[in-house]
């Protein structure tokens, strides 16, 4: 080989070598400013209240863990457990319910069941102000404002139809003769739904129910406006630490960092879950 063909072998190692650093540089420089808000709350959860505010911001400082502790024992605690209570119940009745009536919508033989599905989703694209005086109107005459039922029925709605759409994409993509291969050995139509199409869309089941928690964690308006003191959520409660008073913004730094820690942890441990669930419907065959 000629020495100016080595020379320029090296040249372009060297160029894809830069652009490959480049690359990850940009990788890098992306998730900071993405995470950005999030390590900056998180920092502000353990600095002493002098600290917070202080100009040019302080980030070398004694780590304190007060703004924890005060959380804990108070309503914060107790809305904290209401918001597991719920998003859990919640979606699990939305699966329960939204599953099975996804699947029928995909095998029914009917010409309009893109137009039917397309109203079910209509449901989520509507402002949430649009529904929030009938619900507050019918919850009073039901007595319901400020109860759990109350909240995970509201939820159990608006994730219904995200269930059904989601989950008949995934059950459109799972074909027939699967299906008619097991009632032709003798299944029922729910045994087939159960030991054949359900575990054929366990990817897909698993995204959707992620969906729905998350939906159901981070909601702030129905919380707001349905719940008070019993059932308020730890979105709310964060909320309540502004105050005439003044704002608490160690607990709210921490309050917040509490709030969104599962969700961040609960997305790391299911991502590739989450991944293949996404994709999954997205062959058919």
């Amino acid at each position: 080989m000629s020495s100016a063909k080595l020379a320029a072998g090296r040249g372009k190692g060297a160029g894809w070598g830069l652009r490959l650093g480049l690359g990850y540089a940009g990788v890098v420089l992306l998730i900071l400013v993405v995470m950005f808000p999030f390590l900056w709350l998180l920092q502000m959860s353990f600095k002493p209240d002098m600290l917070i505010f202080a100009w040019p911001p302080v980030l070398t400082f004694e780590p304190t863990m007060k703004h924890y502790t005060d959380l804990q024992g108070g309503q914060f605690q107790k809305s904290f457990a209401n918001s597991g209570i719920i998003s859990v119940t919640s979606t699990a009745l939305s699966l329960l319910i939204g599953v099975p009536a996804s699947y029928v919508l995909s095998r029914a033989r009917l010409g309009s069941k893109g137009t039917i599905a397309l109203w079910i989703l209509a449901t989520r694209m509507a402002p949430p102000i649009a529904f929030t005086i009938p619900f507050f109107l019918a919850y009073r005459q039901l007595e319901w404002i400020d109860t759990l039922q109350g909240m995970v029925l509201i939820y159990m709605t608006f994730n219904l139809s995200l269930v059904i759409w989601m989950m008949r994409t995934f059950f459109d993509s799972i074909p027939r003769v699967l299906e008619e291969a097991a009632l032709i050995d003798g299944a029922s139509v729910w045994g087939t739904f159960r030991r054949v199409i359900l575990p054929l869309s366990a990817p897909g089941l698993g995204a959707t129910a992620i969906f729905a928690f998350l939906f159901s964690w981070n909601d702030f308006f129905y919380a707001l406006i349905l719940t008070r003191t019993k059932a308020m959520t730890a979105p709310v409660a964060v909320v309540n630490f502004m105050n005439y008073e003044g704002w608490e913004w160690g607990k709210i730094a921490a309050g917040g960092t509490m709030v969104m820690l599962p969700v961040v942890m609960f997305s790391l441990v299911v991502r590739n879950y989450l991944v293949r669930g996404l994709t999954a419907g997205a062959v058919k065959g």
